[in-house]
């Protein structure tokens, strides 16, 4: 029978990260180049906006993928419990650059629907579906990558290119509105540039809440204080649990456990006990980085 296979380290998933990252960053650049140009060619703002959005693609994933290696440091003198915090830092500074794209693109969308200006090519449209399919393979690829390494920036990065997706089809539908409509819908697809600039700040605010609660140390999502306190009870000398704390921080867990022992052994076996409560509970759930276990006496073998 194979031995199963050893979960990943924490560098091993950062590297993942990055690499999906690193090749997010490679797409942009042609999409920036390609979107630019056919938006000043083919007289469209929203496919402007569009390569615009997908500028501010290159530098949030740089973003992230600093925070990434950053994250992946072991800890120090400085730094005891590691670097982790700036992953979720890198996804926060992603938010507000989505932020400041979309105040960029509203105001100049406002600016062309007030200017006149001619209708927008037909090819854009081709050019947009090319897009729509490689943003939105690069979301699910990236998405799948964060989600396996349960990285906030990783999926911060992948949001961003759903972002892509929404925007891109809210111009194809503004752009398709303007060349059925002809001489006087010319400025639907800044209107679609505008409608697209919501659908970037409510993913701003997706990547944003997450992140932000790992910064302020919020309890991560799932079972994780019922799946410690369940691991520390099923260990030998355990009568029970009472407070149990999970953060995260990056690509670690840590946890903070009051275990309940018998008050008549001596300090040596609780001692004990509280390592092996430590080691089952790291051996379970590889993620979690450090356990700080209390051991506290039950209360009928007080005196």
């Amino acid at each position: 029978m194979s031995s199963p296979e050893a979960a990943p380290t924490n560098r091993e998933r950062a590297e993942r990260g990055q690499t999906s990252t690193l090749l997010g960053i490679g797409a942009n650049v042609a999409l920036v180049l390609g979107k630019g140009t056919a938006g000043v060619l083919g007289h469209s703002y929203a496919l402007i906006a569009e390569a615009i959005e997908s500028g501010t693609d290159i530098f949030s994933s740089l973003i992230v993928w600093l925070g990434l290696r950053t994250a992946a440091r072991e800890p120090d003198e400085n730094h005891p419990y590691g670097h982790g915090k700036a992953e979720p830092l890198a996804a926060i500074m992603v938010a507000v650059a989505l932020l400041g794209a979309a105040a960029y693109i509203a105001t100049e969308g406002v600016i062309h629907i007030i200017t006149p200006h001619q209708l927008p090519a037909p090819f854009t449209l081709a050019v947009l579906a090319v897009v729509i399919a490689i943003k939105e393979t690069l979301y699910r690829r990236v998405n799948k990558v964060g989600e396996e390494v349960d990285s906030n920036a990783v999926k911060a990065d992948a949001w961003h290119h759903r972002a892509d997706v929404i925007t891109s089809c809210t111009a194809f539908v503004g752009i398709s509105i303007a060349l059925i409509g002809g001489k006087g819908w010319e400025a639907a697809d800044d209107w679609a540039a505008l409608v697209a600039c919501c659908f970037i700040v409510y993913n701003a605010y997706h990547i944003f809440r997450p992140a932000f609660g790992e910064i302020m140390d919020e309890a991560p999502a799932g079972t994780w204080a019922e799946d410690v306190r369940a691991l520390a009870e099923a260990v030998p000398g355990v009568v029970a649990t009472e407070k149990c704390f999970v953060r995260k921080m990056g690509f670690e867990y840590f946890a903070d456990l009051h275990v309940i022992v018998d008050g008549r052994i001596s300090v040596r076996e609780g001692h004990d006990i509280a390592g092996a409560v430590k080691a089952a509970i790291k051996q379970a759930k590889p993620a979690v980085y450090n356990v700080l276990v209390h051991i506290e006496p039950s209360e009928q073998d007080h005196y």
